[in-house]
């Protein structure tokens, strides 16, 4: 490969949440004394980001002034371009392209102007914690709708649940991922379609989370939710950021598109009340950088060794790890564990085999706080020698000590 995805970088130290926060808050815990931490739960990766990422940044620091600003139009012509060839989204104009402060952020802006506080939001479960935080905390209420496993292991929407919930529930606005963390299901087209239809049949706005549209795995394709109608152009706000990509989430800089003129101005009014809404200089050039042909070739190289690393956890769960399963993943780098036979075989609460994974250096996060029951939510953006030492240690140590 021409990039490397071999070498392990230090992050201790440097001041990455994934590390130095274990033991801490919300983090698992950290530990014991004679195991050194594998970071396998907040969903950044263990990578370092493409080279013209950081020589893009670079460039732009060795001129000295920092001050105010306004976005460069080729900050515009680098997002159509990329939609453009990895999404091929036709159309896009400057115009729909607005910056937010993170894809939460965005999420919420476009929240505001369907919704008053206290209404119903449809979200499917599992549903990242990060949506059921910002919707409660705001003063939203959140009605679930399951995704289910099929015959074959993949995880579907279930329509008529969907629907029933949209009707019981007064349901105006539904938050709907693509591809969806943390099943890492990719949609396909007919399903888009169908969930759009529904959407558009009961008037439901839509706010589309595709900021991991670009780690897409071996055999499976993205569709953007605005390409499946123009009823769907007209009705989704799209939310996107090259910070799962790229690696880049301590820089925050995400962006929305919206093709509806009358939603783009009141979303652009919602995100501009806090004055806060404002994107940070280097950001706007790591995008620049990242979004070029030498980043679109970097991410294919990615996009190879995450399916390698997906597909090396998934048979080794299977051979090894009786009781638990795992939906093999489409998209994103994360799996979904379900330890539930495990646990119940072994007597053994969720709580307990999380601490004996966090114990041996294997930092895995408490799927309980997307929606799960007994899962656990693991994070594979890693050296490969990272992945195959953190199942040994599994293997040896808690799954089959």
């Amino acid at each position: 490969m021409k990039y490397d995805f071999e070498s392990i970088i230090e992050r201790r130290g440097w001041d990455a949440l994934a590390v130095d926060g274990l033991g801490s808050g919300w983090a698992p815990g950290a530990p014991k004394e004679g195991f050194d931490a594998i970071p396998m739960w907040v969903a950044d990766m263990n990578f370092p980001t493409a080279p013209t990422v950081c020589r893009a940044m670079q460039e732009r620091i060795a001129h000295p002034a920092f001050g105010y600003f306004q976005p460069r139009q080729e900050y515009y012509d680098a997002i159509i371009r990329w939609q453009s060839e990895r999404n091929g989204v036709r159309g896009l104009t400057a115009e729909a392209i607005g910056y937010e402060n993170g894809v939460l952020g965005g999420l919420l802006s476009a929240i505001g102007t369907f919704c008053s506080r206290g209404d119903n939001v449809l979200v499917h479960g599992p549903i990242y914690m990060g949506f059921s935080a910002s919707l409660q905390n705001s003063g939203y209420h959140i009605v679930l709708s399951p995704l289910v496993l099929d015959e074959d292991g993949i995880w579907r929407m279930d329509f008529e649940d969907m629907e029933r919930k949209i009707v019981e529930n007064h349901i105006h606005a539904t938050v709907f991922c693509s591809p969806h963390n943390p099943t890492g299901r990719v949609w396909e087209e007919w399903e888009l379609q169908k969930a759009m239809e529904l959407f558009r049949k009961h008037d439901v706005f839509v706010v589309s989370d595709e900021i991991w549209s670009d780690l897409i795995l071996e055999g499976h394709k993205h569709i953007p939710t605005q390409s499946v109608s123009e009823d769907a152009r007209q009705r989704t706000v799209a939310l996107y950021a090259p910070s799962k990509t790229f690696n880049l989430a301590g820089l925050v800089g995400s962006y929305h598109i919206i093709y509806n003129p009358r939603l783009r101005d009141r979303v652009a009014k919602e995100s501009s009340l806090s004055h806060y809404n404002n994107m940070n200089l280097l950001s706007m050039y790591a995008l620049m950088g990242a979004y070029c042909p030498e980043g679109a070739e970097w991410v294919d190289e990615l996009c190879t060794v995450l399916s390698g690393n997906i597909a090396y956890a998934h048979d080794y769960i299977r051979d090894h790890f009786q009781g638990v399963t795992a939906a093999k993943a489409q998209g994103t780098y994360m799996l979904f564990l379900d330890c539930g036979e495990w646990l119940s075989a072994h007597g053994m609460t969720l709580d307990q085999l999380l601490r004996a994974g966090w114990d041996v250096g294997v930092a895995w996060q408490d799927g309980r706080q997307h929606g799960g029951t007994n899962h656990i939510r693991l994070n594979l953006a890693l050296p490969l020698s990272l992945v195959k030492e953190a199942f040994s240690r599994m293997d040896r140590y808690v799954f089959n000590r």
